[in-house]
């Protein structure tokens, strides 16, 4: 007999056919009289309930049925009698396809994320946990139709190169070399030309460069794909492996960049609000009660266009009446995210923009404004998060964008190809690089970044 997924029973009016479902068991209550079995099997957040005579089963079979067993029950779809859902199954046959040990670490109680972290292989099966999976795919699902409707086409940008977007140097090398027999040469450093690719080759940690030779030919372009860091940060905000949604958009200004991000954002918002509507119920209930309230200001409310140094005087005068800070406040420095916040809120209480920064905390690439001091960076600031995008109008000219990197002693004997593009026919551009798992932190209200990427890699862990 077909099965027939959980979401579409819990939807079907056709009371009295018989069905077939199969999943796992969250709950199992027994009496003399009735048995109730909750099941779930991964397609909504509610469980469906089945109910059986015991005596019509064999009690041996009874006694498997546990918390996290998977079986598959036959029987007739009914309108509930109890509260809380709108329909169940009288059960008339059960097979059981895996049963379920007292060891199983995802028992019904309360267990901390922390533990939870150790078993990342059998978390996803809890409530918590299908929930944040099922809005991860909606955000995806979002993403590529928000630039799939708006003219973008979608560019793959290689994970192996011999670049460093960021110029941070965090770089995770690849390499085909014996690593206990490498080949080094007369100045005693390792030389590569054996090496697969014949050079020193690192994980991407950005799309944006290749991108930026996609926007100056299809006129817009985005990448979406993982991304790596070999940054030794412990913290609830960083992974070691993450996902980037980067746009690039030929002829856009500074304007025109922040207007992006911010329908962009919305609309990813608003996604998540019309599809998930079950899911965010119960993280809003069970993880952070102001979560559905939050969503819905940053879709309804006007983001904030801050330049960086008003916020940077707004921070000194919030200092002045009494706020304490870990990290002092001055013009020049590299905003921390308790200041993002501040700024979000406590001072303007909706999301902020953080534009013009000083140029000697930003990218290379990012166009210098006129002062000579800061450039067209463009930051979205959200609550709860601080940083969720950062955007930037790129520089275009050539002899410019040359004295930058003399000047930061930027190596770019491997970057030729990228300099290119404001040799032949240079063009204004800009775009953004968004942070997957840190829109899913808060779209889910989730606390730690951790648990928003069914397999976090981070220092010292690469488990599963």
């Amino acid at each position: 007999m077909k099965r027939t997924k959980i979401v579409d029973l819990l939807q079907s009016t056709e009371y009295g056919k018989t069905v077939n479902v199969k999943g796992w068991v969250r709950t199992h209550r027994s009496s003399k009289a009735v048995d109730f079995i909750a099941l779930n099997d991964g397609s909504t957040i509610k469980n469906i309930q089945l109910v059986l005579n015991p005596d019509n089963f064999d009690a041996e079979l009874l006694k498997q049925i546990t918390t996290g067993a998977c079986l598959s029950a036959i029987g007739t779809l009914v309108e509930s009698q109890g509260a809380g859902q709108s329909s169940e199954i009288q059960c008339t046959e059960i097979e059981l396809y895996g049963g379920c040990p007292a060891d199983y670490p995802m028992q019904k109680k309360g267990q901390s994320f922390e533990y939870m972290r150790q078993h990342a292989h059998l978390r996803l099966r809890t409530n918590t946990f299908g929930a944040v999976m099922r809005i991860r795919h909606n955000m995806a699902i979002a993403i590529h139709q928000y630039f799939h409707e708006h003219g973008f086409f979608y560019f793959h940008t290689p994970l192996i190169t011999a670049s460093d977007a960021e110029g941070a140097g965090q770089m995770f090398q690849v390499t085909t070399q014996d690593l206990n027999n490498l080949k080094v040469g007369e100045d005693g450093k390792v030389t590569y030309d054996d090496d697969f690719f014949g050079k020193h080759t690192s994980l991407t940690v950005s799309g944006q460069l290749e991108g930026e030779l996609g926007a100056t030919a299809l006129g817009q372009i985005y990448t979406f794909g993982p991304t790596f860091r070999a940054e030794n940060s412990n913290t609830p905000r960083h992974l070691a492996e993450f996902w980037m949604i980067e746009p690039e958009v030929a002829f856009l200004d500074q304007e025109g960049l922040m207007d992006l991000e911010e329908d962009f954002i919305k609309y990813c918002v608003n996604w998540a609000l019309k599809n998930c509507k079950d899911d965010l119920e119960f993280l809003n209930k069970m993880i952070d009660k102001t979560l559905l309230e939050r969503l819905e200001g940053v879709v309804s409310e006007t983001f904030v266009r801050l330049p960086y140094t008003e916020g940077i005087e707004i921070l000194e005068a919030a200092v002045k009446n009494g706020k304490k800070f870990e990290f002092p406040v001055s013009w020049g420095m590299d905003l921390a995210s308790e200041h993002e916040r501040y700024l979000v809120e406590e001072h303007f209480k909706k999301p902020v923009i953080m534009t013009d920064y000083p140029k000697e905390i930003k990218a290379f690439y990012m166009k210098i404004n006129a002062d000579d001091r800061t450039v067209q960076g463009t930051d979205v600031l959200f609550p709860q998060i601080g940083e969720i995008i950062g955007g930037s109008v790129r520089e275009e000219n050539y002899d410019k964008l040359m004295g930058e990197i003399e000047r930061r002693h930027i190596p770019m004997k491997d970057m030729w190809w990228y300099l290119d593009t404001r040799k032949y026919g240079s063009c204004p551009h800009a775009g953004f690089g968004l942070g997957f798992e840190r829109l899913i932190l808060f779209v889910t209200g989730m606390q730690n970044i951790r648990d928003v990427i069914p397999f976090p890699r981070t220092p010292k862990n690469a488990e599963f």
